[in-house]
């Protein structure tokens, strides 16, 4: 039996400022959350010193992009000021674009991504799709890669009164939509990845059904999944770090069903993961 190494269909790269990002292979984002009340790690990257470090060290294990955010977007979080959220974002971004890093911005307010893209960002990635006011006014002169991601309703509320009808067919209606939204401000496919928000506004049941379907929602644009330490993994552990394992593993499941780029906390298990992934699969160099 020949096992198929094929990633995703005819995606070849994904544009992002000066960076031409080859997709011939799985990206792996690196998350450096500078709050003090992320799910995970809220709290231990708050100084710019402190995430830089922890961006280097990233990059060292094999991260080929660094997300970067400033506001806490778990369920039942309290939104911050776009003042605050720049404070916290923009002296890291600076320091590891300046370093040579593909540097993400993760922020669904238009202020943020353009003092972001200012201060060397490469990729904007918006939970909110670019759906607030501005979003795609700032966004669509620049060159930047764009992440549009699915969620629905506010962190604060969006785990309440969870229904849909077919949830595939509402995320995949939803990211083209703002596909079409993007690319008739101006934008080039090009640049334009989707991310389905594995836990943003979805049942246990929901996130299962996407991840299984992935293939559906896809759009004809690189793929991002986040399910990194997810709740979804709740079972396996209470404590957030000890869900590494089951998201490294959940990583390879869903490079199988075509996502191009992962997005998580632990880079180096899921380097090594991912390193397996390719063996096995005919495509590593080794």
């Amino acid at each position: 039996m020949t096992v198929s190494t094929t990633i995703s269909s005819a995606i070849e790269s994904w544009q992002c400022g000066g960076h031409r990002l080859a997709l011939d292979r799985p990206l792996i984002m690196g998350i450096i959350n500078t709050t003090p009340d992320s799910f995970s790690d809220g709290g231990n990257y708050q100084t710019p010193e402190s995430a830089y470090q922890h961006g280097m060290t990233l990059i060292e294990q094999g991260a080929d992009i660094l997300d970067i955010g400033g506001e806490s977007t778990r369920p039942g979080a309290t939104p911050v000021s776009a003042e605050e959220e720049k404070q916290r974002i923009l002296p890291v971004i600076e320091r590891l674009a300046a370093a040579g890093g593909v540097v993400s911005a993760d922020t669904m307010k238009a202020e943020v991504m353009q003092a972001a893209l200012a201060s060397g960002a490469a990729i904007i990635n918006d939970v909110n799709g670019f759906c607030a006011e501005g979003a795609l006014e700032a966004v669509a002169p620049a060159e930047c890669g764009l992440v549009i991601m699915h969620k629905r309703g506010q962190p604060r509320t969006m785990q309440e009164a969870i229904v849909y009808d077919d949830v595939v067919v509402e995320v995949a209606d939803f990211l083209r939509k703002r596909i079409a939204a993007l690319q008739a401000a101006g934008v080039a496919r090009a640049r334009l990845c989707v991310d389905p928000g594995i836990g943003f506004g979805k049942t246990r049941a929901h996130n299962i059904t996407l991840m299984q379907n992935l293939s559906l929602l896809s759009c004809g644009v690189p793929v991002l999944m986040g399910v990194s330490r997810k709740s979804l993994f709740a079972e396996i552990s209470n404590v957030a770090e000890e869900r590494d394992v089951a998201s490294a593993v959940a990583a390879g499941l869903l490079l199988a069903r075509g996502a191009n780029i992962l997005r998580v906390h632990n880079v180096r298990m899921t380097k090594q993961a991912l390193t397996t992934w390719q063996l096995m699969n005919g495509t590593s160099d080794e």
